[in-house]
């Protein structure tokens, strides 16, 4: 069977039979982009989920897999609800190969089940995985995941095909934004050096057009504009901000689609036959709201998210609380909910978590396994560091974005620890999750204690044991348990 996409190691060399003609008439490659799915497969209030999208693409773009379309993603493919989370991927991966994706960048949460736990889902992948300036520090050679593929491109009948170089860059920060453990010995090089290294080596393996998907910020995307124009490439695809990005710079499109598959970028590309040059680009984005589109019963993407849903429903659809109303994802009332519950579990003095762990809100109704998955989707465990007064007020100063804190109190410029005020000297035992204490989110707490105790608790299940203890009902929801203020 021919391979969806095709390795080229030199000019005369093509594997998986990939040799055909070159354009002989004018083509219009279009990109179908995407970026930071995390898995929302499933269609939700406000979005059509994977479904949706794959029949906006066909009856909106007239999209088919051996038509004229390119299928793109940004990276961070399945970390996010536990119908994807809870199956360490595999249903991301398993309805992005059927939805006719060709390549993805590596973002930085493909690293969240450890590389072992990534090469599984590149392994199941009929897509790359590309990342041009990831570097092996072993090897000092890009052979975790692909440097760029060029990829075949049916075009209208009679054109032949386009060839189209696919060049993938991964996100600089993702030392800090996943476990610092999972890519030790990986080293994330500058992105317009690994561009001009790779754009000339993409041409010399027949591509016509060159474009990049990347997971990058608008900002990082904009800065390579000049080095894109250069090097003749066409279109930058960005991610990991979860931003909406579609114009076109110099000559380049810049496209981002924002995330949870609620939107989608679209990006044509007219190429000139006779002169084999871009001749014309334009980019859109479209929404994929819920019920945007009617989707057919028996889609074959309904089939299969219905099967990973029943999967799950199997394991985690265990009611343990009930809620009043929606408690938001970055809301106090989520943040207090899940320290506090640490500290109901466990003898420390304070607790912090990093605002970015928490990923999904929790409806309102029933509260289930699931739901805490969702909220906590990452496999972390609670540390029990020692800290003075000093270093806590130092690390609740970190960044841009205070942690969520349980047992500190900052009222009028003055700490408090359970009530008491803060002693700068004295040493407290404070609870992390692991992914901060190794150094996430620039956090480094082992720099303060390296000695600290792992308590091998599974960060979730203190707060499934608190939201359970509870007992809430629809006549006594949480919501009234819940301290709704920012400490």
């Amino acid at each position: 069977m021919r391979p969806r996409w095709c390795v080229l190691m030199a000019t005369t060399l093509l594997l998986g039979g990939c040799v055909a003609p070159a354009i002989d008439e004018p083509v219009t490659l279009t990109v179908l982009y995407t970026n930071d799915e995390h898995g929302w497969i499933a269609p939700t209030e406000d979005h059509g989920g994977a479904a949706g999208m794959i029949r906006r693409w066909q009856l909106d773009e007239g999209y088919s897999e051996d038509g004229p379309y390119l299928v793109l993603s940004g990276g961070d493919t399945w970390t996010g609800p536990a119908l994807s989370t809870w199956f360490d991927g595999e249903p991301s991966v398993e309805v992005m190969n059927a939805m006719g994706y060709h390549a993805a960048a590596l973002g930085n949460h493909e690293f969240d089940f450890g590389v072992d736990g990534l090469l599984e889902r590149m392994a199941q992948a009929e897509f790359a995985f590309l990342a041009a300036n990831l570097i092996s520090e072993s090897t000092g050679k890009a052979d975790l995941a692909l440097p760029y593929i060029v990829q075949e491109i049916g075009g209208t009948p009679g054109s032949g095909v386009l060839r189209v170089g696919i060049i993938g860059l991964a996100s600089r920060a993702t030392p800090r934004t996943t476990m610092p453990t999972h890519v030790a010995g990986l080293r994330f090089d500058g992105y317009a050096a690994a561009l001009a290294a790779a754009a000339p080596a993409v041409r010399a393996d027949g591509a016509e057009v060159i474009v990049v998907t990347s997971h990058l910020c608008s900002p990082e995307l904009r800065a390579l504009v000049p080095v894109a124009k250069e090097l003749g490439i066409a279109m930058l695809g960005g991610g990991h901000c979860h931003e909406r990005i579609s114009r076109v710079e110099d000559g380049v499109a810049l496209v981002i689609a924002g995330w949870q598959m609620s939107a989608y970028g679209r990006v044509d590309i007219a190429v000139d036959a006779e002169t084999g040059s871009v001749s014309e680009i334009t980019v859109v984005l479209k929404d994929n709201p819920a019920g945007g589109v009617a989707v057919d019963g028996d889609n074959d993407i309904v089939d299969l998210v219905a099967t990973w849903q029943a999967r799950l429903d199997d394991e985690l659809d265990v009611t343990i609380g009930h809620a009043e109303k929606r408690i938001g994802r970055s809301s106090p009332a989520m943040h207090n909910l899940v320290v506090d519950a640490w500290l109901a579990a466990y003898p420390a003095d304070v607790a912090m978590s990093n605002p970015g762990g928490f990923r999904q809100d929790i409806e309102a109704g029933a509260i289930t396994l699931a739901d805490v998955v969702g909220v906590l989707p990452f496999d972390n465990v609670l540390v029990d560091v020692a800290l003075t007064g000093e270093q806590i007020v130092a690390a609740y100063e970190h960044g841009s974005r205070r942690p969520a804190v349980g047992g500190l109190r900052r009222t009028g410029g003055e700490y408090t620890v359970n009530g008491a005020p803060l002693d700068q000297d004295a040493v407290y035992h404070v609870l992390v999750n692991d992914f901060m204490y190794a150094g996430g989110d620039g956090y480094d707490f082992s720099r303060y204690d390296p000695d600290a105790y792992q308590t091998g608790i599974d960060w979730r299940q203190p707060v499934i044991d608190w939201i359970t203890d509870q007992r809430s009902s629809a006549d006594a929801p949480l919501n009234s348990l819940l301290d709704p203020v920012q400490r």
